[in-house]
């Protein structure tokens, strides 16, 4: 497995450190989250639009390196990664991992979509709302403390458009951020229903390395000197006037 944030290098190469939140003055800087996920499973940062865009394109051609007479197909796979990651962003998603893990030859196909919702964390009410649907249980994360789980099973469009007769697993994890009123929501989800408890597994044990840091804010002499950069910056770049 390898260690994806704080700081990590994102599909498209560079670095990004995934953020739960704005920067909070009164809490001494943002709420970072990091994960461990396996090796095989690639990352692509949902935002900015640029970066989700590069990200899709570097999968894309690690995927077809070496493949130069399947234009068709690559363009194919290019428009569904990018129509994945669209809709991980209208669901507030923030990162989206995929999984290309293979095991005797066989694809372990899952994904995992983290996202921001802007509420505050009540356990045992959270623990309410999602019983209607699913296992639901408050559970303590190492690092990041209590959350609440819920798993379930869903027969997806995508499952319905391709024939399947396996409906999709489902686990998520509702986390609250610390010192806001935040959750971070992690969406497991696979479609090898056969194999399902053994893929929890692994959902779970990501899950598990989810922890916090916080990031430090400049000293006020470090803001001072920013702004001094900047603005000598500014003056040197002055655009000059029409000569007579």
């Amino acid at each position: 497995m390898r260690q994806t944030a704080p700081a990590d290098r994102s599909a498209d190469g560079r670095t990004d450190g995934e953020t739960s939140g704005e920067t909070d003055g009164e809490t001494g800087g943002e709420n970072v989250f990091g994960l461990i996920t396996p090796e095989d499973w690639f990352r692509i940062p949902l935002l900015p639009e640029e970066r989700r865009t590069a990200s899709v394109s570097a999968l894309v051609k690690r995927q077809f390196a070496g493949v130069d007479d399947q234009p068709v197909l690559r363009r194919q796979a290019e428009e569904q990664l990018l129509g994945a990651a669209e809709a991980g962003v209208e669901q507030g998603g923030v990162v989206l991992y995929l999984s290309f893990l293979e095991a005797a030859g066989i694809p372990l196909s899952a994904s995992l979509l983290i996202s921001r919702i802007h509420q505050r964390f009540d356990g045992l009410d959270a623990v309410s709302a999602l019983r209607d649907k699913g296992e639901t249980a408050l559970v303590r994360l190492p690092a990041a403390g209590r959350a609440a789980r819920r798993r379930r099973s869903e027969r997806t469009r995508e499952s319905r458009r391709l024939g399947t007769e396996f409906a999709d697993t489902i686990v998520e994890y509702f986390v609250p951020v610390p010192d806001r009123d935040e959750v971070l929501m992690l969406t497991f989800s696979t479609p090898l229903e056969p194999i399902a408890d053994s893929m929890v597994e692994l959902f779970d044990a990501v899950a598990g390395t989810l922890r916090w840091q916080k990031t430090a804010q400049p000293t006020p002499t470090q803001a001072t000197q920013t702004a001094q950069a900047a603005q000598t910056a500014q003056t040197t770049q002055e655009p000059r006037g029409q000569q007579a």
